[in-house]
């Protein structure tokens, strides 16, 4: 389920549309979270990472940012983050598409709230069922979902991480993980060439000892 989806300009964490679950329909107290999102906008920049998902107990953040424009929602823990981010690029597309050249320009927040129609309208194919099972057996489009960073909300708004640093240091991980990778298959050629050697010297030498003897 899909509770909360906000849509705001990277600059300064401007919401230009939102579409709120109703909290009697979701059964979900949702002011925290939606403070938590306002948190999280305004610490966006142009160096934090274009895909990431937030950890926030059993719900999680996910937003995308292309063009100048993030796009967040809020999701159970359990929703695919295949479908979740599948979500946020048709809205970032689409958005920008009908009001890209004006994000600049505005100044009062939820400049663009008619927009609710439309997410309201692609939320429910998305959390519809079949279209999950639909998009998850589909090899997504997306820039490769594995890597999509992964934080924990708390971490990055009370401590004031920046998302760019853990994405630094999510780079510096993989790229230990690849030098690692890297020497194990070199060690592993090294040790098949021995073994290789070991049995070619075994077997010359056994046939220089049975021409001799036998000479």
């Amino acid at each position: 389920m899909i509770f909360l989806t906000v849509i705001a300009r990277l600059a300064d964490g401007l919401p230009l549309a939102a579409s709120i679950q109703e909290d009697e329909q979701s059964g979900r107290d949702l002011q925290h979270y939606q403070s938590q999102a306002k948190q999280l906008l305004r610490k966006l920049d142009a160096q934090s990472p274009d895909r990431c998902m937030l950890e926030a107990g059993n719900m999680n953040f996910c937003y995308f940012i292309s063009q100048g424009v993030c796009c967040l929602c809020l999701c159970d823990a359990s929703f695919p983050k295949k479908v979740a981010f599948g979500y946020l690029e048709d809205l970032q597309n689409e958005f920008c598409e009908q009001y890209g050249k004006r994000v600049p320009e505005v100044t009062r927040p939820y400049s663009f709230i008619e927009f609710d129609t439309y997410m309201q309208k692609t939320k429910k194919s998305y959390v519809d069922s079949r279209a999950q099972r639909n998009l998850s057996s589909v090899s997504t489009e997306l820039q490769d979902i594995q890597r999509i960073m992964v934080a924990n909300i708390e971490e990055v708004l009370q401590r004031g991480e920046a998302l760019s640093a853990l994405d630094t240091k999510a780079s510096n991980l993989r790229s230990q993980a690849e030098k690692y990778r890297s020497d194990a298959r070199f060690l592993n050629t090294r040790s098949t060439y021995a073994k290789v050697a070991a049995v070619v010297l075994v077997f010359v030498t056994l046939i220089i000892y049975v021409r001799f003897w036998w000479l």
